[in-house]
């Protein structure tokens, strides 16, 4: 058992703990042995492309978990018409090189039919990228895939809410106040880098003014830095150790603020990790609360509390449902299983209903609509 993160530490701990969670992916999910075949000459391979740079190792550790939670149960009933799944999670730190390589390693695998559940968003993204550039023949699903603005091609299938729908979910219910400037809070210059167009595109089209602040270090620092007149809603961008070092530095700012973070940002670590209380957060899931009721939340929860020692999470949800979707249109296929087959299967687009979580395709090619927020009160309790 590793040791529990320390406050802002979080990163270091999950560096350690991602190392040997992705390689205990492809150990248990249905790899041989040290000295015999690699899997069953039955066995279908499906690989998932994981981020573990330290910027995304909080997102892929928990998606990654619940992907695998899936696939190891779907395997124990039976895998697909029989034939056992091999899970093939492959690590990389996010840069360009090592997503190619990654991405190599999986379309050379000849039992390789899908790419399914690539996490986190700026890795879905070049995988996306990629694959419409070289033209692969394979089908890209469920990847977690935050950029609304990035067009999704043929052979691409989110099945999550991207940012624009989150960010129109949380203002939506603030309408109320009377929201007519929003603040953007980007953790870094990387952030800022890769989601200010896309933050301004949204701003602009919910007639919204926009003003940005950009960290460059201690993100503390930003938050103690704002005036008065900065806007009473701030849309922070980054993690959630960076959101945590916000909230403490707001904490002596003697105007209210509402924080909306996206789906990136876990309230319940945020809350361990010191987060400033005075400041109600408002966190968006395109993902059913891991409390609910639906059909598909208590399969994940049984199953996750059968298969590891893991809290349940809104992320670790997200990779479990993005497993379900690729094994049911894995299933539904009427045809050998081969990746043009599969290729096939997936570009039918068919609606389905994922025990209470609907996927419906629009013109897009995207199925994003299923939003739900949780809000970190000022007592530090978590609603929703």
């Amino acid at each position: 058992m590793l040791p529990a993160p320390s406050p802002l530490n979080r990163r270091h701990w999950l560096r350690r703990a991602g190392l040997l969670t992705a390689g205990a992916a492809a150990t248990t999910a249905g790899w041989a042995q040290p000295g015999k075949p690699a899997a069953s000459s039955r066995s279908l391979t499906v690989a998932q492309l994981v981020d573990f740079s330290e910027a995304q190792q909080d997102v892929s550790k928990d998606f990654l978990i619940g992907s695998r939670a899936a696939w190891q149960d779907i395997n124990a009933r039976g895998g697909i018409r029989g034939r056992p799944v091999a899970h093939l999670a492959l690590e990389t730190d996010g840069t360009a090189a090592s997503v190619r390589s990654a991405l190599n390693e999986a379309m050379n695998n000849p039992s390789c039919l899908v790419l399914s559940g690539s996490v986190g968003d700026p890795l879905a993204s070049q995988v996306a990228a990629l694959s419409r550039q070289d033209g692969l023949n394979i089908a890209h699903a469920a990847p977690w895939l935050q950029n609304s603005s990035l067009e999704v091609d043929s052979k691409t299938f989110p099945i999550f809410a991207a940012r624009q729908e989150q960010i129109a979910h949380a203002l939506k219910n603030l309408s109320v106040m009377g929201v007519k400037v929003l603040g953007a809070v980007y953790a870094s210059a990387r952030e800022h880098a890769a989601y200010h167009l896309e933050v301004e595109r949204i701003a602009a089209g919910m007639q919204l003014q926009l003003q940005s602040f950009q960290g460059t270090g201690d993100v503390r620092l930003l938050g103690q830095k704002l005036t008065t007149g900065t806007p009473s809603v701030l849309l922070f961008v980054g993690g959630t150790p960076e959101l945590a070092q916000f909230t403490q530095g707001l904490e002596k700012q003697a105007r209210q603020r509402y924080i909306v973070a996206l789906a990136d940002v876990n309230l319940q670590t945020l809350l361990q990790m010191g987060a400033a209380r005075n400041t109600p957060i408002i966190a968006t899931q395109p993902v059913p609360m891991v409390s609910a009721a639906l059909p598909v939340v208590r399969q994940y929860r049984e199953t996750l509390a059968r298969l590891f020692d893991e809290p349940p999470t809104p992320l670790s949800l997200a990779g479990f449902i993005a497993a379900r979707y690729t094994f049911e249109v894995l299933g539904g296929i009427d045809a050998p299983l081969s990746r043009q087959s599969v290729l096939a299967g997936f570009q039918q687009r068919t609606s389905l209903n994922l025990g209470g979580f609907h996927i419906a395709f629009d013109a897009r090619h995207r199925s994003g609509t299923y939003v739900t927020q949780s809000m970190m009160t000022l007592d530090g309790r978590l609603i929703g």
